[in-house]
């Protein structure tokens, strides 16, 4: 996977009211450390409540709606000119309902990342926590992923799982996955602005953050 010498410029796609986009911003901001900055968010709804967050953060945001173009394919490479003057390294996907082509994805492959409210491959699709409740299933969570042309498929980047309580709502349960994938989604993408996501096929393996060297002794405190 590629590593920046610089901080990676990230920009996110957002459909809904941004929750993940605040989480990214919120680790961004409290690790010095994490090797990435979020330089733009794009939506393709203009009521996207996570423009607003973009805009209090003093991002710059941009809004492509698809039903103002003719195809998919003409929706995509305007996205595309949007985000270009960004020099956008990676592409995060937080709460983006829609599918991406290979028009989109090929100017960043496996750098475009996806938190999926399933343990995938169980429940693809816009309504997992829904259809997890629905199958009577005991443990659902999240996936981060890498993307890929089909839905909710790339390589599987982390998971964690979530109980099914038996009172549990839709609602109920989508807030206990949602809370996990605030900290899944943040730790993946630090992992892959620190270069620390190694890709063998559909088998992503991520190795341990590389700890700070410690201070050397102050002169000054062996003195009299």
């Amino acid at each position: 996977m590629p590593t920046f010498a610089a901080p990676t410029r990230i920009a996110v796609l957002v459909s809904g009211g941004g929750t993940n986009l605040q989480a990214l911003n919120d680790a961004i901001a409290a690790d010095p450390g994490f090797g990435g900055e979020v330089v733009v968010v794009g939506a393709d709804r203009d009521d996207a409540g996570g423009l607003d967050r973009a805009r209090t953060a003093g991002i710059p945001t941009v809004v492509q709606r698809p039903h103002d173009h003719a195809d998919r394919a003409t929706f995509e490479r305007a996205l595309l000119a949007d985000l270009d003057p960004f020099g956008v390294d990676l592409v995060v996907l937080a709460g983006f309902m829609r599918i991406l082509t290979g028009t989109f994805l090929s100017r960043w492959p496996d750098r475009v990342l996806n938190t999926h409210p399933s343990l995938l491959p169980a429940f693809r699709g816009a309504h997992a926590v829904r259809e997890a409740l629905s199958y009577g299933v005991k443990v659902t969570g999240c996936t981060v992923h890498l993307v890929d042309e089909e839905v909710d498929h790339g390589p599987i980047i982390a998971q964690e799982a979530v109980a099914v309580r038996d009172d549990d709502s839709e609602a109920t349960l989508h807030d206990r996955v949602r809370a996990v994938e605030h900290r899944l989604l943040p730790a993946c993408v630090a992992a892959m602005c620190q270069g620390r996501l190694q890709l063998d096929g559909r088998h992503v393996r991520l190795t341990p953050p590389r700890r700070a060297a410690p201070a050397p002794p102050d002169p000054a405190e062996d003195r009299p």
